[in-house]
């Protein structure tokens, strides 16, 4: 699992990169959405805690609400 939360962390800075640049990103950061689920449904099918499944599917629902702003910026 600590693969899956450094992919996480480096596609958070990813994204904090891009929002920071300001240019048309919407495209960019809604693969970054797809790679941000892939890494969340890892989390969750490898989980042992219920703890961290909440954690997954919470990361799920978030990353759900930043695909759908993110298909309104371009």
């Amino acid at each position: 699992m600590r693969e899956e939360l450094d992919r996480l962390s480096a596609h958070i800075a990813a994204a904090r990169t891009l929002i920071a640049e300001g240019d048309a990103v919407g495209r960019k950061l809604e693969f970054l959405t797809q790679e941000f689920v892939r890494e969340a449904n890892t989390l969750c099918s490898k989980s042992a805690s219920l703890g961290l499944t909440r954690v997954g599917l919470a990361i799920k629902a978030a990353v759900e609400r930043l695909r759908e702003q993110a298909a309104n910026v371009e």
